[in-house]
């Protein structure tokens, strides 16, 4: 069955009880538990935590998936050598279900960042619907910017996980 993709989008005022946010639903052709690998280690993350046409930075990977742990990684656009340094906090780590995590950059203050939830529902037929959101950002397909990335990851995440499963 092919990748499904469906999109919700919030875009707000930012004030003291609404931010900026936008979700994104997929389903990928892989169990649940195979999915919430790809999230939590370092060796599935460098492979998709970036969008098409940009790397990550070789050695650049930490996970600590435990509540209070810590990510880093650094994207780098190959065309440029721009790079984007990448840090959060894991909040809320349940497997195989669900991880709240800050994202920012290093240094950032954890209170003052987006913060994405992902979400891992199983499926019949070993599938897995993931749910992306992401508050504090903007977000809308074609913005060629954080949605657009996302979406360019998850595109890579499936491609990797067809080949883990298959």
């Amino acid at each position: 069955m092919p990748e499904q993709t469906s999109t919700e989008q919030t875009s707000t005022e930012q004030s003291a009880t609404t931010r900026r946010q936008f979700t994104i639903t997929r389903v990928f052709d892989a169990p649940r538990d195979l999915v919430w690998q790809a999230w939590t280690t370092e060796a599935d993350a460098v492979e998709w935590w970036h969008p098409r046409g940009i790397e990550i930075k070789p050695g650049s990977v930490s996970v600590d998936a435990r509540v209070g742990g810590r990510y880093t990684y650094t994207m780098v656009n190959p065309a440029d050598g721009q790079e984007y340094p990448t840090a959060g906090v894991y909040r809320e780590v349940t497997p195989p279900e669900r991880l709240v995590y800050t994202w920012g950059s290093p240094g950032d203050a954890d209170d003052e960042v987006p913060v994405i939830t992902v979400e891992l529902r199983e499926l019949p037929d070993d599938r897995t619907e993931i749910r992306f959101h992401l508050v504090g950002i903007d977000g809308a397909p074609g913005d060629e910017n954080v949605y657009d990335g996302w979406d360019s990851a998850f595109d890579l995440l499936a491609e990797q996980l067809a080949e883990a499963a298959g």
